[in-house]
C-alpha cells in the first residue's frame, strides 16, 4: 500500500471518527473521487464546476472538467474512453485572458468567450457550471 493511500485512508478513518470536514486541493480527480462528496473543479483560480462527486463523474458540463475526466484511467478495461487533448498554452494566472479563463485552450471555444467572463449558473440541484455554453 502507497504512502499516500495509507494517509488518505487516516484521513478518512479521522473524518468519520471525529466527524471532521476537510478541504483537499489536488490535482489528480481519481484521488479527489476517492475521499470527497462534493468537488470543485478550478482554473487558474476561479471555480469552472461545483458538483457532487457523482454528478461531475457522470456528467461533467465544463470543457475542462471533461478533459481531466479524459485522463482517468476507466475501472472497467473494456470501457474505453476518448481522451481530450488540450491545445495551446496555459496563460498567466497573474494577467489571466480577458473573458473565460479557459477559452484558449477550449475545444468548444465561441466568439463570447474571449469577450464575457461566464457567470457560475446553477444545472441541477447541486451542480454549478462557469460556461457560455449553458448561458
Amino acid at each position: 500500500v502507497s504512502v499516500q493511500a495509507q494517509i488518505l485512508n487516516l484521513v478518512m478513518d479521522l473524518q468519520r471518527e471525529l466527524g471532521l470536514a476537510y478541504l483537499f486541493i489536488a490535482h489528480d480527480l481519481s484521488v479527489i473521487g476517492q475521499v470527497s462528496d462534493r468537488i470543485a473543479v478550478m482554473y487558474l483560480g476561479k471555480i469552472i464546476e461545483l458538483a457532487d462527486r457523482t454528478e461531475l463523474f457522470t456528467h461533467p458540463l465544463h470543457p475542462y472538467t471533461e478533459a481531466l475526466l479524459s485522463a482517468i484511467h476507466a475501472p472497467d478495461p473494456h470501457q474505453k474512453r476518448k481522451r481530450i487533448f488540450l491545445q495551446g498554452e496555459v496563460p498567466s494566472p497573474v494577467e489571466p485572458p480577458p473573458g473565460c479563463r479557459f477559452h484558449t485552450r477550449c475545444p468548444k471555444v465561441m466568439k463570447v468567450c474571449s469577450q464575457e467572463e461566464p457567470a457560475l449558473q446553477r444545472r441541477g440541484s447541486n451542480h454549478w457550471v462557469s460556461c457560455h455554453l449553458y448561458d
